[in-house]
Formats: C-alpha cells, sequence, structure tokens
C-alpha cells in the first residue's frame, strides 16, 4: 500500500474556489458545512433530518466511510483474484450492471484503461437489442460480472439470463464458471450464485449505497480485473478520508451555490476526464434531487463564451496535473472567472488519484444535502419509474402489446410525438412542435434516449441538444435510457420541476428474445421508455415522447428541426 501521509501531502492545494457572487452565502453557511462534515465523522444523522426513522435509514447508507479501508484489507483477495481469472486465459470480462454498479467500473475504464495482458472491460447498461449484440466477444473466453446490490434488478438479470443461453448455446456445459457475482449478503443473486455455482461471489457491506460505492467491491473488482493499480486507488480514497476539508469546502459551495440559484452544476471536463462526468452526474442527480430541491449536473456540454451562461450555473473544472491540453483550457475558464461565476478547480495529481476524487465528490454531496435540507443517501422516485415499467409488462404478458397513449402529432416518416398532460396544458393551442418555447430563465433541457450505440445517431443528439443550448440559454443534460432511470432519473421526478424533457424510442431493427420471459428486449426497452415517460406525466413535468420507426440519423435530424424552428419564430 502506498505511504497515505506522502499521499495525503499530495492533495493539498488541489483545490481552489473562486465564488465571485455566492462568497456572502458560502461564509454564511460555512458553520452549517462544518457541522455536517462532523456529523459523517460521528455517524450522527441528525445533519440530515430530525426524524428517527430517516436517522436510521441514513446510518444504514454510511458504510462507504470505512469501505477503502476495507479494500485495503481485501487487497490479497482482489489481485489473487484478478491473477486467476488472467491465468485461466480469458480475455474479456462484460460487466452487466446498472447505475452504481456499474458506472465507476466504466470511469475506470475510460480514464485508466487495460493494463497490457489483462482482460478487456465492455460495460452493458442497456437494453437496447443492438447494444447487447455489440456487447458479444468469444464465448469460451468471457468472463460474465452480474453486478446488483438488491440482486433483483431487471436488467442485469434479463442480460444474464441472455448469456447463459449464449454460453450453452456455444456448448460449454460448466456456464457457471464463466459467472461471478457482486452483491449484497442475503440477496436472491447472493442465492442463487452459490447455488448454481458461479465462479466467485463478493459480498459488499449492505451498508453502502449504490451511487457511493466506487471504492468497494462493486469498482475495485473490475479494476482488479484490468490490471489496474488498485493499491494505489485504495491509497489516494485513504488519504482524501484523511485530509477531508477540501471536499467539505467543495460541498459548501455545490449548497450554497444551489442555495443562491446557481443549482446548475456545470462540470468542465478535459477528454481524458470526461467519463469521470457520467459518475458525477448520477451521484449528484440521484442523492440531491427529491421533494422539489436539487441540484442539476451538467456535464458534455462544450464550453461557451461566459456572455452564454446565465445566472444559475456553478462551474467546476477538473484537471490532470501536467497536461498540455488543460492548460490549453486555462483561458476559457479564466475568461467565466472574469465574468464574475462561480468557479471551482481541482487537479488531480496522477490518473490513479481518482481513488480520492470518488471520496472527495462523496463527502462533498452529503454536505451539499446538508445545506440542501434533504437525505442525499435515499432514492424515492426511482422505484416509481420501475413500477410503471413493471405494470407495462404485465399487461403485454397479459394481452400480448404495450398499451401506449395516442399521440399528437404524427411527422414525416412515421414519427409520432406524444405530450404529457402538463406540456400540452402550458402549449394551449400550440402543438408538441412548439414544446422548446416552454423554456424559461433558470429552466434546463434534457434528451433522454432509448437507442443502443451508434456514433451517427450520438453525433445527431449532440448537435440537437448543444442547438438547444446555443438557442435558448438553458442548461442541458443527455442521456441514454434505461441508464438514466438509475442515476438522473431521480432528479427528473423529484428534483424541482424545471426541466422540458424529449424523451426519444426506436423500434429496433432486430429484436432480441429474452430467454424465459414472455417479452424481448426490444419489449423491455419502450416498456421502459413508456414507464418513464408515465412517471414524468404524473409528476407534471413538460415532456415530450418521441417515437421513431427506426434509430435512423435522418429521422433524429428531422425531429430537431421540427422542435428547434418554431423556437426559432417565436424568437423574431
Amino acid at each position: 500500500m502506498p505511504d497515505v501521509a506522502a499521499t495525503r501531502s499530495r492533495l493539498e492545494h488541489t483545490f481552489h474556489l473562486t465564488p465571485g457572487p455566492i462568497l456572502d452565502t458560502r461564509n454564511a453557511r460555512a458553520p452549517e458545512a462544518e457541522r455536517a462534515a462532523a456529523g459523517l465523522w460521528r455517524r450522527d444523522a441528525s445533519a440530515w433530518s430530525a426524524d428517527a426513522d430517516v436517522q436510521k435509514k441514513i446510518l444504514n447508507r454510511l458504510g462507504w466511510l470505512s469501505s477503502p479501508q476495507l479494500m485495503a484489507d481485501s487487497l490479497d483477495r482482489l489481485l489473487a483474484f484478478a491473477a486467476s481469472i488472467k491465468q485461466a486465459g480469458f480475455t474479456d470480462v462484460v460487466l452487466l450492471g446498472m447505475g452504481g454498479s456499474s458506472l465507476a467500473p466504466e470511469v475506470l475504464r475510460g480514464i485508466l484503461g487495460v493494463a497490457p495482458g489483462w482482460p478487456r472491460l465492455r460495460m452493458l447498461d442497456s437494453t437496447d437489442p443492438a447494444a447487447v449484440r455489440a456487447a458479444g466477444t468469444p464465448s469460451e473466453s468471457t468472463l460474465y460480472l452480474l453486478s446488483s446490490k438488491s440482486g433483483t434488478t431487471i436488467e442485469p438479470n434479463s442480460l444474464a439470463a441472455h448469456f447463459r443461453s449464449t454460453l450453452e448455446g456455444a456448448g460449454i456445459r460448466r456456464w457457471a464458471d464463466h459467472f461471478v457475482a457482486i452483491t449484497d449478503e442475503g440477496t436472491e443473486l447472493a442465492t442463487r450464485a452459490r447455488s448454481e455455482g458461479f465462479r466467485d461471489v463478493f459480498i459488499n457491506p449492505s451498508d453502502i449505497g449504490g451511487r457511493y460505492s466506487a471504492m468497494s467491491f462493486f469498482g475495485l473488482v473490475p479494476a482488479a480485473l484490468m490490471g489496474q493499480d488498485v493499491a494505489g486507488l485504495i491509497g489516494w480514497a485513504l488519504a482524501m478520508l484523511s485530509a477531508p476539508q477540501s471536499a467539505v469546502d467543495l460541498g459548501l459551495a455545490i449548497g450554497s451555490a444551489a442555495g443562491s440559484g446557481r443549482d446548475k452544476l456545470t462540470l468542465v471536463l478535459p477528454d481524458a476526464l470526461e467519463p469521470f462526468g457520467l459518475w458525477v452526474e448520477q451521484l449528484i442527480a440521484e442523492s440531491t434531487g427529491k421533494h422539489g430541491t436539487g441540484v442539476v449536473p451538467i456535464v458534455g456540454e462544450t464550453l461557451a463564451a461566459a456572455a452564454a451562461y446565465g445566472r444559475d450555473r456553478f462551474f467546476v473544472r477538473l484537471r490532470m496535473h501536467g497536461s498540455d491540453a488543460d492548460a490549453m483550457r486555462d483561458t476559457d475558464t479564466r475568461d467565466l472567472e472574469a465574468a464574475g461565476l462561480p468557479l471551482a478547480e481541482i487537479e488531480l495529481p496522477e490518473p490513479s488519484a481518482l481513488g480520492a476524487e470518488f471520496v472527495r465528490w462523496e463527502i462533498a454531496t452529503a454536505v451539499a444535502g446538508a445545506l440542501l435540507h434533504i437525505n442525499p443517501f435515499d432514492e424515492p422516485n426511482v422505484q416509481q419509474a420501475k413500477d410503471a415499467t413493471r405494470t407495462l409488462l404485465d399487461t403485454y404478458t397479459s394481452q400480448g402489446h404495450l398499451p401506449v397513449p395516442s399521440a399528437d402529432r404524427t411527422i414525416g416518416g412515421g414519427v409520432t410525438l406524444t405530450l404529457s398532460s402538463a406540456a400540452r396544458q402550458a402549449l394551449g393551442v400550440h402543438g408538441p412542435e412548439a414544446l422548446l418555447t416552454l423554456l424559461r430563465a433558470g429552466d434546463y433541457f434534457a434528451l433522454l434516449a432509448y437507442v443502443g450505440p451508434d456514433a451517427e445517431l450520438a453525433t445527431e443528439f449532440g448537435a440537437f441538444r448543444h442547438a438547444v443550448r446555443d438557442r435558448t440559454g438553458a442548461a442541458t443534460m443527455f442521456a441514454y435510457g434505461p441508464r438514466y432511470l438509475h442515476s438522473t432519473g431521480q432528479l427528473h421526478k423529484g428534483g424541482p420541476n424545471t426541466g422540458v424533457f424529449v424523451l426519444i424510442s426506436a423500434t429496433p431493427r432486430t429484436d432480441l428474445a429474452i430467454p424465459g420471459e414472455p417479452f424481448s428486449f426490444g419489449t423491455l426497452e419502450l416498456a421502459q421508455a413508456l414507464g418513464d415517460f408515465a412517471s414524468l406525466d404524473a409528476t407534471g413535468r413538460r415532456a415530450l415522447h418521441v417515437h421513431l420507426p427506426a434509430p435512423d440519423r435522418r429521422l433524429v435530424r428531422e425531429v430537431a428541426d421540427a422542435l428547434i424552428e418554431p423556437r426559432a419564430r417565436r424568437e423574431t
């Protein structure tokens, strides 16, 4: 293990804040932030709730504070397991998970990569048939990580059924030798993994919430399999826990900014750190977006001139020490600072310092939650979309089709447009093409896409998103479904009613059966889209469901043009 004291000294001066207009609020609320931090260290839940039942639940979600030490104690097991997988000749690892069970490994893969000679890692958190097919690897040399805290999540379990069938179809009799489970004790998955003879089972402490699980078995089993410096990641995490003041300061800044109306936390990331935004997005949105309040994380937006931003932004820039590419962005962020916009800057001393960043942001989120007077450790609205999906699938099972609401408009190529009740009422005599005229100062736009991996589609979605930002000045979000249901979906339904949503689904070109289920992956994906749209509707959100007859970039562009043009006409 690295010398934690030496590592801790390298964390000094890695955080800098230019508070600008939030200075007075920050100073006034600093004592409150310190009390919240003290509550964390004492495991005192009163910083987040005065309700005894809520406090008990919070105390059962603070295991992430001791998880880095548990991982240090488990280092030999992690390294021995990874070495055995490599020695057994596995060339590929496919991680089947959703949300907190999969995003940290995706960040680690995207930033640290796979060491030479170690298995390639793919993360699959989609029910789109094309995405499932794209994750296909040589069956005889592939290991599947079935990663689920609850053990009952429909997406990874459906994917596991598919890949078990794939292994059996390839003539692999001992299919369970190709499966490893990561879950909590007492779950159906833990029981099944043991009874069916999975190659290994990693039991994570049950007092760690999914989005706080980066420095636990959920994050570090995949890291070890990629041949990464697991000891270094753990050492950096322990260093941040031993010197957490910069994390508290970050939480104070986030909470103060949101309390001052600057609730659009905008991350400015170099290409090398871009995957980190996915994890922060989930942590912030799912932790703070509830009871009508919340911080809206904005990741993946191209940086614009300072004049393009409203008074709802707070910027956080991350950079890697010594990176020339990061240095080139200094001028851009200085422009933001000169314009008086609040800006925090974080420097990573080295790539393995991601371990410290996971902990920094977890502490910061907990502190920000206290300042916003919410419980950052629950997710009361996530189950809502799951229940809506289950109801739709039950209807499909009994009736042979999904109940699809009548469309408000059908445009060229057979694209259907369906408004939520709140959007329809707000638009009055105007049709669904006028949805973007509903964006007002302080609102945000979210583009939500249920499609598989397609570079051309991704380009069109990016162009659409940034056209909305440039045209309206609104902060914008983009996410793939069903992934976002386990992350930003909580904010969408439980946070402030300031979002305008465009949800896009598409009929897959080729569907794929789910072994043991009466519905296919394509039906499951559409049910998830319809279920979430119904949840947005039920919570009074201004939303539009766009269904494409095929995942075609030309259709996406047609939809974007149809929605942006009415906004342009209104402005002129």
